[in-house]
């Protein structure tokens, strides 16, 4: 009987994902050659590390789960851009589908940039539904920064449809909003939700940033996202703020003339 060449047998191990490796193994782990032995070695501890995976996704739903009999309808919320001293604040707010679970979800911070895209994309093809709100740098200004974070978030939540009965936000309860709520301290590491909501959130006030970048290149904007990076200070202080400069964030070292 003649084999599949081992060419063949590698595109289908770079096909393979999730469960699909456990057939990968099965069809040809006892196969001799040594190059097909590798792929099945190696397809055995991604197979692994996938099944890990599910463990972690499975355990950040928990929350969603206890409260999914007396909710129907449960979003989390979060916001990215608190402390920058340029550009929005914006929240993001996420109603995911349980039965549909989209792995490596995690709190933004622990992400690279890469992976926030990849997963910003999928989160925004599969969920019930996303939105993003966005209080900018005037009105951060004139109502202050917190204000302005609950105002986005509120921003995000009258976007959906379906309207949510149950917020589940990152370590805040947002005034004025006639829904339940809970705050979860760190949820953006505990809850799926929330942590759908962060990279949303997160990749929606990087991409402002980038085209900031291109309207007011010497901030460096792209690199910074507007954050207090030596270098940026150092631009204020040089060229004086830009028109999206918070001036109530930068006032201890720059005074208007």
């Amino acid at each position: 009987m003649n084999k599949e060449s081992i060419a063949a047998i590698k595109e289908k191990y770079k096909a393979a994902e999730g469960s699909q490796l456990q057939t990968f193994i099965d069809t040809y782990g006892q196969d001799s050659r040594s190059g097909v032995r590798k792929l099945t070695e190696s397809a055995g501890r991604r197979l692994a590390a996938w099944k890990k995976e599910l463990g972690r996704i499975d355990a950040m739903l928990q929350i969603e789960r206890g409260c999914a009999a007396q909710y129907s309808v449960i979003c989390g919320v979060d916001e990215a851009g608190r402390g920058p001293l340029a550009g929005p604040v914006v929240a993001g707010a996420v109603i995911l589908n349980p039965d549909d679970p989209i792995l490596y979800v995690n709190d933004s911070k622990k992400l690279s940039p890469a992976m926030r895209e990849k997963l910003y994309t999928q989160i925004t093809e599969r969920a019930v539904s996303w939105a993003a709100g966005c209080a900018d740098h005037e009105e951060i200004d004139r109502i202050n920064i917190l204000q302005a974070d609950y105002q986005a978030m509120r921003r995000a939540v009258a976007k959906l449809s379906p309207q949510p009965d149950l917020l589940l936000n990152d370590a805040v309860v947002i005034p004025d909003l006639p829904v339940q709520q809970i705050s979860l301290i760190k949820g953006d590491a505990r809850c799926l939700s929330i942590a759908a909501a962060s990279i949303v959130a997160k990749v929606t006030r990087d991409r402002m940033m980038m085209e900031y970048d291109k309207m007011y290149p010497e901030y460096h904007f792209a690199q910074n996202k507007g954050y207090g990076t030596a270098e940026h200070i150092e631009a204020i202080r040089k060229y004086g703020p830009c028109p999206i400069h918070r001036r109530s964030f930068i006032s201890h070292f720059w005074k208007e003339s």
